[in-house]
């Protein structure tokens, strides 16, 4: 696993409110593009499938995107189950 993926786990997959609003967003059919704000990052639903995942700054007034990944929905989903599992947080059975 990548640092930056380790970090967003670390940061974003904390406890279990900030896991259910996660998945909710990622798992939600109804919403087919759109961004999730997180504590640090950010992750935007390019599609049903398919997710950027970053943080974002503002610097001198301008946006400025840094520690970008993309991933799909079946790896996102496994990896923060995965990661959910050893922090002890209630994991969506989603397979």
């Amino acid at each position: 696993m990548t640092e930056i993926v380790q970090l967003f786990l670390e940061t974003e997959i904390s406890d279990q409110d900030y896991y259910d609003g996660i998945m909710s967003f990622i798992l939600s059919s109804n919403i087919r593009r759109g961004e999730y704000e997180c504590n640090q990052f950010i992750v935007k639903k390019m599609d049903l499938r398919n997710f950027l995942v970053f943080e974002e700054f503002e610097i001198n007034k301008k946006r400025e995107i840094h520690n970008a990944f993309s991933i799909s929905k079946h790896t996102f989903t496994k990896t923060i189950n995965e990661y959910a599992k050893t922090q002890g947080i209630i994991c969506e059975n989603i397979f």
